[in-house]
């Protein structure tokens, strides 16, 4: 099983996970163009696709669903929430399968354990992805940590966690009042260190990946994150990953 990130951010967000023939999406938070660009870049036609997984229906994470999915005939899984958000703004791809937020499925070689998150979204998940063997967990939105998110993460092999923004760097920073306690609050996004300490109660000695995600061009530096999560596995910063808003991040293979 691989991973690989289209990129990561306020202004899109698209993650791959793959495993013997198949290949699916997770959120897809580009213009279709762009995501077909960016898929070409890691080497992954956009045919190739068998199905879009959302997390929830804001835009850096959905923008592009419907148009790709119509342009590729790929079907978009999502909870009844994320539809129901999507029908009421005309956003809602024609081709959609349902998910319970608690109820694992299959695509091909996958199985997705989609969780419940606290986000300000109409039903937010993230997932843990397996080949059978192998396990990789997906967090990049969600204002506070639960227990069934830590339980869901826990023995994953590889990790992608929200690293959303520094707390000085946002207190201190030029956004308005409001947006700041948004991000802030319980049902925003996850700081670094937050990141962190949810790292340290999952961390065992099977852990491949580490990477740092959504990260705020505005409010956080890749070295601030880098330096949180290897303070929670006591190894050096460079072996954390980032994954960029341009660049994403190349692929990743689960051993």
């Amino acid at each position: 099983m691989r991973f690989a990130c289209l990129g990561s951010g306020s202004q899109g967000n698209a993650w791959l996970v793959e495993s013997g023939s198949t290949r699916v999406l997770i959120d897809c938070g580009f213009a279709a163009r762009e995501t077909e660009a960016r898929l070409a870049r890691l080497g992954v036609e956009a045919d190739s696709l068998a199905a879009i997984l959302l997390t929830h229906e804001h835009s850096d994470h959905g923008r592009g669903a419907k148009a790709f999915s119509r342009r590729h005939g790929c079907p978009v899984w999502l909870t009844h929430g994320c539809r129901a958000m999507l029908e009421a703004v005309d956003a809602l791809p024609g081709a959609v399968r349902m998910i319970d937020s608690h109820a694992a499925f299959a695509i091909g070689e996958l199985e997705f354990q989609p969780f419940p998150v606290p986000h300000d979204a109409r039903e937010p998940v993230q997932f843990r992805v397996s080949d059978g063997a192998r396990h990789w967990g997906l967090l990049t939105d969600a204002g506070h940590v639960t227990t069934h998110m830590a339980e869901m993460l826990g023995g994953c092999h590889a990790l992608a966690l929200e690293c959303n923004h520094d707390v000085d760097q946002l207190r201190q920073g030029r956004y308005p009042p409001a947006l700041k306690a948004r991000i802030l609050g319980r049902y925003g996004h996850l700081d670094n260190q937050a990141a962190a300490g949810l790292l340290g109660r999952v961390a065992h000695t099977g852990l491949q990946h580490v990477v740092a995600a959504h990260l705020s061009e505005e409010n956080n530096d890749p070295a601030l994150a880098r330096a949180a999560l290897a303070g929670a596995l006591g190894c050096e910063s460079d072996w954390i990953d980032v994954a960029d808003q341009q660049d994403g991040l190349e692929w990743r293979a689960i051993c």
